[in-house]
């Protein structure tokens, strides 16, 4: 069998190049309303879903290729923080000292920070928006950051020490302006002292909170907002349904605790001497060194007060974490702990003895999760990572995972894996997560598939993985209920949040490497744009060029059907002439493509004797006419029965019923 080269169109639909004896068609079907014609000559702009994607220029900071360039900056925030946690009030008082380095070229008068608590006050954007029972509302809690005190360490020139400048500020919903003492120029540092307090919600957003005398800590620190060369000051509010975008730093936090509670966080563990036993501490070194799970803390020492050196009065636990955007930490007398290790880098598990079953699986859990992304993607750059249980159902932060109870091994190691892989994204990869929220759920989804399938295959490979969520997608097509990617996450109703900004974007992942760069291709250039904007700020421009960069495609069509727009895919056989000549079965077909979406073509074709034949055609097909594409094939000893358009569903298809062509039976002479 020979694929001869394409003919034309006009020649397909009237059967020229083969004849008319013996042929056989089906009618032609339309393109659907609205599809865009192609740009014909005269000077028309092109506005096909081939055009160039208008991107932003290219510049010193950010290049062509998509890499960070020569003059690339961002900006830096290191943290000393105390805090002291009030059990009995449920409150956190806290005190730190920030040092924020401009490394902009700009002189800077005033900085922007985030008091994401304020998403708890009764006039909050969040309680506007969110109903009060629903996932992100605040259920009639009030809350709201109070500011102690907010000042600039002045030094004057030649002074040893600095003077405390109390600064003038005005606070946005969960933004707060500050108005410097003295400007800040480039290259230059700014020291400030900041006090605090606020009640801890028990539903914080679904992102912290605490239940009953354990509590899971975040958003609980004024941090600074991030001034970037994009946008500069990034003053979006903090609603709950969108997250976060922050600079990195080195921190030192300490946290005063009821002695009998354990406390997990972000970083490594300063002072274990002073609020870890000898035993636990002996153990945490056998678990330095074991590929199994060590029992750190178990029930019998918690039942008997072993578990804690004291149960009296107050303990600090103190943390230090290097390179990180944030810092969070969970804190309960109830927990069991569990650990295990990858190279060194420490796994740990902490959990209720009510969730004992599943959660004696989480510290291997947690180990597999790393050991996976580190192989395939990156390198974990961090000491350890913590999955904790609590309140929330699952949210990440850096070096600590939480996650609710959940119902078996499965369902925990779907959400464990799940935000365990944030840690790659955005916390390594520091995007946007207020206004591209896929560059953050969606990523990880897709990387959620390969640890999913590795920890337990019996649940279906990679492939079926994928192939579940491409049904998902298909069917959100089918019933029009599909929404652009692109756009900031608060701006998405929350019932279609998942399925917009995780789901669909890890589908378009999956063809990208499955159908339309192949899996080399795709997993160098993946790599490339992890390695390359490791602790930096990527913006999607960024994500865009270096797949082409590093792959050697055009992606423009791909890029604006996929993530810009909210094209639908449905591919069809326009037109079949088939003409028996000899031994020699010749086939003419007409391929159409209905909607403005393009994909590659994968077609099958089945002869009488149960033998088939497939071909592949890239996307690029289309460019010239993106309604039509024909193609004339030569058979030789064959019948042609059936002609099939992707018949192992790999691709999008909204109609599916216009993808089959049969011939039709041989007349019989009476």
């Amino acid at each position: 069998m020979a694929n001869s080269p394409r003919f034309s169109l006009l020649a397909v639909a009237l059967a020229a190049t083969i004849g008319t004896a013996g042929a056989q068609t089906a009618a032609p079907q339309r393109a659907q309303p609205g599809t865009p014609a192609p740009a014909e000559s005269g000077g028309v702009a092109d506005t096909s879903i081939f055009a160039p994607l208008p991107l932003p220029t290219p510049n010193e900071f950010r290049l062509a290729s998509g890499a960070p360039g020569p003059r690339y900056w961002q900006n830096r925030a290191d943290y000393d923080i105390t805090a002291t946690l009030d059990t009995g009030a449920n409150a956190l008082t806290g005190e730190l000292t920030m040092r924020y380095t401009n490394n902009s070229p700009t002189t800077l008068d005033h900085i922007w920070m985030q008091v994401e608590q304020n998403a708890f006050t009764d006039s909050s954007l969040n309680a506007y928006i969110y109903p009060q029972n629903s996932r992100f509302g605040a259920r009639a809690f009030a809350g709201g950051d109070e500011i102690d005190h907010f000042e600039q360490i002045v030094t004057a020139r030649g002074a040893k020490n600095g003077r405390k400048v109390p600064l003038k500020t005005r606070t946005y919903d969960t933004m707060l302006y500050v108005e410097l003492a003295e400007p800040l120029a480039p290259g230059k540092t700014a020291t400030f002292s900041v006090g605090w307090h606020f009640k801890i919600p028990e539903h914080g957003a679904d992102r912290m909170g605490h239940d009953g005398p354990l509590y899971e800590l975040a958003q609980w620190y004024p941090r600074v907002a991030v001034y970037d060369d994009v946008r500069g000051w990034n003053t979006d509010p903090y609603v709950g349904q969108g997250e976060f975008y922050l600079e990195y730093g080195d921190f030192t936090y300490a946290v005063t605790v009821p002695a009998g509670y354990i406390v997990a966080g972000t970083g490594t563990l300063e002072n274990p001497r002073e609020v870890l036993t000898a035993t636990q501490i002996a153990r945490l070194a056998k678990a330095a060194r074991s590929d199994t799970v060590v029992h750190i803390i178990t029930q019998a020492e918690l039942e008997s007060g072993a578990a804690r050196p004291s149960r009296t009065g107050t303990a600090t636990w103190k943390f230090r974490a290097h390179n990180v955007r944030d810092v969070a930490w969970a804190a309960s007398p109830e927990y069991l702990w569990d650990a295990t290790s990858w190279k060194g880098i420490m796994a740990y598990a902490y959990y209720r003895p009510s969730a004992i079953d599943p959660w004696s699986d989480a510290a291997d859990e947690a180990r597999m999760s790393i050991m996976e992304y580190s192989e395939r993607w990156f390198q974990y750059p961090y000491p350890q990572i913590s999955a904790v249980e609590g309140p929330v159902s699952g949210m990440e932060y850096p070096m600590l995972a939480m996650e609710a109870r959940s119902e078996d091994k499965y369902d925990l190691y779907n959400v464990v894996t799940h935000e365990i892989g944030h840690n790659w994204f955005p916390m390594i990869v520091g995007s946007n997560e207020r206004i591209h929220f896929w560059q953050d759920e969606g990523f990880n989804t897709f990387i959620n598939t390969f640890s999913e399938a590795r920890r337990y295959p019996e649940r279906g490979d990679q492939m079926q993985r994928a192939a579940d969520e491409r049904s998902q997608i298909e069917q959100t097509m089918i019933h029009d209920v599909d929404v652009p990617i692109e756009q900031p996450a608060d701006r998405i109703d929350p019932r279609r949040l998942g399925f917009t900004e995780y789901t669909k974007t890890s589908v378009g992942l999956q063809l990208l490497r499955q159908e339309i760069l192949g899996p080399a291709a795709f997993d160098d250039a993946f790599r490339t744009y992890v390695k390359r904007w490791a602790f930096k700020h990527p913006t999607p421009a960024d994500f865009y060029r270096t797949m082409e960069d590093v792959s050697g495609q055009r992606l423009s069509w791909f890029w604006r059907e996929w993530f810009i727009t909210n094209d639908h895919f449905d591919q069809a056989i326009d037109t079949v002439v088939t003409r028996t000549k000899g031994d020699t079965t010749m086939v003419g077909v007409l391929y159409g493509n209905h909607a403005r979406g393009v994909l590659p073509i994968r077609v099958r074709f089945t002869f009488s004797d149960g033998s088939t034949q497939d071909y592949r055609y890239p996307a690029n097909v289309w460019s010239q006419n993106s309604s039509q594409y024909g193609r004339r094939y030569d058979f030789v000893g064959k019948t042609l029965v059936k002609i099939e358009l992707d018949p192992d569903k790999r691709l999008i298809d909204v109609n599916r019923a216009n993808n089959v062509w049969t011939a039709k039976p041989a007349a019989v002479n009476p």
